[in-house]
């Protein structure tokens, strides 16, 4: 009990010691507004954290969802071809790359955020397949009478690597469901598929589903979400400020709540989650 009470003591400082980091910043920005675009891979924690960080800088978020990749009008780079105003991006690793190769995003901002895995759901109170192992996925995924999983990056690696991989692409085509501008885990609840694929982050949250569990080791992907500067940001402080506080220990137990493990592993341990 007295190492839980000092551990907790602990987190208390860290945290105090880095929103008073993060307030000073802002009162030189002078309360800025600041507009972040973010896919739903970081989403949940994300805004559970919008709150806090509002409270301790005065700073207003405006935010906007997409997928990290894609052509639905909703995509974060559907967002920036139209120009919409942002000065923060938040997606995967790789796609924050491409924006950083495309002139979008500011060469050196990127910041690792948080490393995701793919998971399943069926809907709330339905019976449960075994995806336990390689074998079992295979079977589950070949007697299941409907598939849905995203167009982003989980549904990519399910569509492109893993369902070849496995050898059963061509027999699951007719049956599954590339899902655009929608979580994978409300076309479940609905009944509109019977199990549904896409990070466990954004499974974890929706209701009317039951979250099955992840990926067998062999073949999950890990994921890498990253925050990034906007090339024409109208406030690059403000902009570095809030990605420091998502990077921060402050962000860890929205982080590991929501099935997510932090980047930086020295903020990741059992002692800072309990």
């Amino acid at each position: 009990m007295k190492s839980k009470t000092k551990t907790i003591s602990l987190a208390s400082r860290t945290l105090a010691l880095v929103l008073v980091s993060i307030l000073l910043l802002a009162c030189a920005a002078d309360r800025a507004e600041i507009n972040v675009m973010t896919s739903g891979g970081f989403a949940a924690p994300y805004n559970e954290l919008v709150p806090e960080y509002e409270r301790a800088t005065g700073n207003k978020l405006v935010t906007a969802y997409g997928a990290s990749m894609g052509s639905a009008p909703d995509s974060i780079p559907m967002r920036l071809e139209r120009g919409e105003p942002v000065d923060v991006v938040i997606l995967s690793a790789a796609a924050l790359d491409q924006l950083i190769e495309q002139g979008k995003v500011v060469p050196g901002s990127r910041v690792d955020l948080v490393r995701s895995k793919i998971g399943m759901a069926v809907r709330a109170g339905a019976p449960q397949p075994d995806i336990s192992t390689v074998e079992a996925l295979k079977r589950t995924l070949l007697e299941a009478e409907s598939i849905a999983y995203s167009a982003s990056v989980s549904g990519t690696y399910l569509s492109t690597e893993l369902f070849p991989r496995l050898g059963i692409a061509d027999q699951i085509r007719d049956k599954s469901k590339r899902i655009q501008s929608e979580r994978v885990g409300a076309v479940v609840a609905r009944g509109d598929a019977e199990i549904g694929f896409q990070q466990i982050s954004e499974l974890l949250p929706i209701p009317g589903i039951d979250f099955v569990g992840p990926l067998p080791p062999e073949v999950q992907k890990i994921s890498v979400f990253s925050a990034g500067v906007a090339v024409g940001a109208k406030d690059p402080d403000a902009a570095r400020a809030l990605i420091e506080f998502l990077s921060s220990p402050a962000a860890v137990p929205a982080i590991t709540k929501n099935g997510l493990e932090p980047a930086t592993s020295q903020w990741y341990s059992p002692a800072t989650t309990q």
